[in-house]
C-alpha cells in the first residue's frame, strides 16, 4: 500500500507535531499509512512522486511575498523544494493538497501574485462555495455556504492560471482552487480545528499574524467556533486517494 507524503514546513516543534496530528486525526489517517518530511529541517533534492499515493502540504510562518534579501536561507530551501516538486505534480496532475503555505506556494508556481491585499488575522471566516466547486468531488453536497478556520498575512491576488476557483469569500476571495484533476490548494486550514488554533494563536503570537495584546480575545472568540466542513474536505481528499495496493 502506498503511503500519503505529509510535508511540513513549521520551524516550531510544538506546532509542527500538532500539525500533524491534526491532519492524521481528521484526514482519518493513522501513522502506518503517512511518510512525514519537515521540509526546514532538510536539504531534499529530489522526491520520486510515485512512491506515494498523494502528497499533502501543510502551513507554515514563512512569507513568500518578501523580498529574496529578507528570507532566511531556510525559506529558500524550502521554496526550492516545493518549485521542483511542482515541477513533477503538475505535469503528472498528481494527487496533491496544499493548506496555507501550500497555497500560496501552488499559486505563485502558477503565475499568481502574492501578497498581504487579502491577509485575515487568526479567526474563523465564513466562505462559499462556488458554482464550480459545487460540482467539485471533495466538495459536493457539503453545504454551499460554511465557516473555516483561517490566519494569513498574505494570500493569492487572483485565481491562479489554469486553476478553476472552489470556494470564495469577500475578505479573500481565492479560499480554494483546482489545477486539472486532481491538484487542490486552501487558504484556510481543513486540518485544524478550535483546539490547533489556539495553539497556533499561543506561538505565532509575536510572528506579525495580529497584534500580541489581542491573543486572548481572539482564542475566546475562535473557542466558540463551528468548522466542521473543512475537516471534511480533508478527509474526502484522504478517502478519494488512499491506496488499496
Amino acid at each position: 500500500m502506498k503511503k500519503f507524503l505529509i510535508l511540513q514546513m513549521r520551524p516550531e516543534t510544538e506546532a509542527c507535531e500538532s500539525e500533524l496530528n491534526a491532519i492524521l486525526r481528521f484526514g482519518g489517517l493513522t501513522r502506518e499509512e503517512v511518510c512525514r518530511i519537515r521540509v526546514e529541517q532538510k536539504d531534499i533534492r529530489d522526491i520520486d512522486i510515485n512512491n506515494y499515493s498523494a502528497i499533502i502540504a501543510g502551513g507554515s510562518p514563512f512569507d513568500i511575498s518578501i523580498p529574496e534579501v529578507k528570507k532566511s536561507s531556510m525559506q529558500k530551501r524550502v521554496e526550492v523544494f516545493f518549485n521542483s516538486l511542482f515541477d513533477k505534480v503538475i505535469p503528472e496532475d498528481f494527487p496533491f493538497l496544499g493548506a496555507c503555505s501550500g497555497n500560496g506556494l501552488l499559486g505563485r508556481y502558477c503565475g499568481t501574485s502574492i501578497s498581504g491585499k487579502y491577509a485575515e488575522t487568526l479567526r474563523s471566516v465564513e466562505v462559499w462555495v462556488t458554482k464550480e466547486g459545487a460540482e467539485d468531488p471533495l466538495l459536493k453536497g457539503l453545504p454551499k455556504k460554511f465557516s473555516a478556520l483561517a490566519g494569513h498575512k498574505e494570500a493569492c491576488d487572483t485565481v491562479p492560471r489554469g486553476a478553476v476557483l472552489l470556494v470564495t469569500s469577500d475578505p479573500c476571495p481565492v479560499q480554494m482552487f483546482r489545477i486539472k484533476k486532481n491538484i487542490y490548494a486552501t487558504q484556510f486550514h481543513p486540518e485544524a480545528d478550535a483546539e490547533e488554533f489556539i495553539l497556533r494563536i499561543r506561538i505565532y503570537k509575536y510572528a506579525g499574524y495580529f497584534q500580541p495584546e489581542e491573543a486572548e480575545e481572539l482564542s475566546a472568540a475562535i473557542r466558540e467556533s463551528h468548522t466542521p466542513v473543512p475537516r471534511e474536505i480533508l478527509r474526502r481528499f484522504v478517502d478519494r486517494y488512499r491506496s488499496e495496493k
